[in-house]
């Protein structure tokens, strides 16, 4: 049950992987290869998760913020974005990224070595330490695991999400050690961070939200037992009634169909023309239909 001994056979794991890989030639069984490199991305992925376990075990007061994840996109946030920026640094130590300027590979590169030498070391330290006292992390554990928490903030927001590297065959170190090197996903297209504006106008759309389910308890809709029992039918109920807000009760708000779509938050910018026309037929609706409409929005039907 200790992180340490986890750690420990989750590390024994990616070495023996990481060794059939290189013991393996790709060309005469491609089959096997793909398995490997799987069977990598799946190691790696567990080793990882269970050192983020360790460091809000060992150091939880220590972290380094993470505020700047928020400009990252959600669907990338859980899909391990830690291999993800652990692959980066391996292929810009190799070369093979195509949307890197010189310049910022001059800043990077060292950036990247500084991380991964760290990582390694962390390997090294926790194993050792696993070994001789698994249930304590003395101070110099401690410090390598600040500096690696730094080291891979510094670098996840100076680099982030959205690169682009040739093929997906992997970049594997001197050492040996390849991370991640199969996600074709990450490597084949860029990926849009947000900009602060764009933040801002989904803080926008929180604030409709919050102003929406204020309204529909006033009217009735839904009740407070409701909300503070979870109920799932909210999960439909308060986007409907979102929409009708922001298209006629807060038109000024961040579904403003004055602005143009570039301007409104790409949650709803895909739906521009939709919206229009929505907004064109409530604004027909009698008070007496808008109150049904409302009402009927708020059932399973």
């Amino acid at each position: 049950p200790r992180l340490l001994s986890q750690f420990f056979f989750a590390d024994e794991r990616v070495t023996r992987v990481v060794a059939e890989i290189n013991g393996l030639d790709a060309e005469l069984d491609p089959q096997q290869y793909l398995v490997l490199l799987n069977q990598l991305h799946l190691s790696q992925a567990h080793l990882l998760a269970i050192l983020e376990r360790i460091m809000e075990e060992c150091i939880p007061t220590q972290r380094h913020s993470r505020d700047y994840l928020v400009k990252f996109p959600e669907e990338l946030l859980v899909d391990n974005l830690g291999n993800h920026m652990l692959f980066a640094a391996e292929c810009l130590l190799a070369g093979t990224f195509l949307e890197v300027e010189e310049a910022d590979g001059v800043q990077l590169r060292p950036q990247a070595r500084n991380l991964l030498c760290s990582l390694e070391l962390v390997r090294t330290v926790l194993r050792e330490q696993s070994l001789s006292q698994p249930g304590s992390y003395p101070e110099p554990v401690r410090a390598v695991l600040v500096q690696f928490d730094r080291l891979f903030a510094e670098f996840e927001l100076r680099w982030g999400p959205g690169l682009r590297c040739w093929g997906g065959g992997g970049c594997t170190r001197a050492g040996g050690t390849s991370w991640s090197p199969w996600i074709s996903s990450y490597v084949s297209s860029l990926v849009a961070v947000k900009s602060p504006e764009e933040i801002y106008r989904q803080q926008e759309i929180i604030v409709l939200f919050c102003e929406t389910v204020e309204r529909a308890l006033r009217l009735g809709y839904l009740t407070q037992e409701m909300i503070d029992g979870y109920e799932p039918l909210l999960m439909f109920t308060i986007p409907r009634l979102a929409i009708i807000s922001g298209l006629l009760i807060y038109p000024e708000g961040p579904l403003s169909l004055e602005r143009s779509p570039e301007q409104i938050s790409r949650v709803f910018s895909p739906f521009y023309n939709l919206l229009k026309k929505i907004r064109d037929l409530l604004r027909v609706l009698s008070e007496e239909e808008l109150c049904l409409l409302e009402r009927s929005l708020c059932t399973a039907e």
